[in-house]
């Protein structure tokens, strides 16, 4: 199975200054691909704050640095948009992380987990949904590394993307789908 890899441009925004570009084009997208990351950890009943908010047009992805600048009030209205989709998996503790950071009003959320047994899909993880509906795998490999390094490298960049915008292509698959 061919591998998944987000094709578009990178931008890590880590400044309001460039928070404040960021929110202006995501504002003009009607979709967009939604996740967070957090640093693990692993002790029980020990957890950590979100440490990245990832939102991904099909040809831009916007890694928002949570552990370098808070979460500012024009994110927050993204986030807050209902006619701006941001379509994830398992969404809901995605945003609870979130709220920890800047209290908002969740709207326009779509978590691929809900809609996708109404094309009759049973698999709700995010690498068997790629599979399933776009034939790709994504890799995981990076899913437990740490979100809150000085610098992400590379692979942490790429799967970072990959992950917000293999959503969105698997959320516009779907609509093209009969149910």
């Amino acid at each position: 199975m061919p591998k998944c890899a987000f094709p578009g441009t990178v931008e890590i925004v880590d400044t309001e200054e460039k928070a404040v570009a960021a929110c202006a084009y995501l504002m003009t997208q009607p979709a967009l691909g939604f996740d967070t990351e957090t640093r693990p950890s692993f002790r029980a009943g020990v957890s950590n704050r979100t440490a990245l908010l990832q939102l991904s047009s099909s040809d831009r992805c916007f890694l928002f640095r949570l552990s370098q600048m808070k979460l500012v009030r024009e994110v927050a209205c993204v986030l807050e948009r209902g006619d701006v989709l941001k379509v994830g998996a398992a969404v809901r503790d995605d945003i609870k992380g979130l709220q920890k950071l800047r209290w908002f009003r969740p709207q326009g959320f779509v978590d691929l987990q809900g809609i996708a047994g109404e094309w009759g899909i049973g698999e709700k993880s995010v690498r068997k949904l790629a599979a399933i509906v776009l034939g790709s795998s994504v890799s995981k490999a990076q899913r437990l590394s740490n979100w809150e390094a000085v610098s992400l490298t590379g692979a942490q960049v790429g799967y970072a993307a990959t992950d917000a915008w293999v959503c969105l292509e698997i959320y516009n698959r779907l609509m093209k789908e009969p149910k």
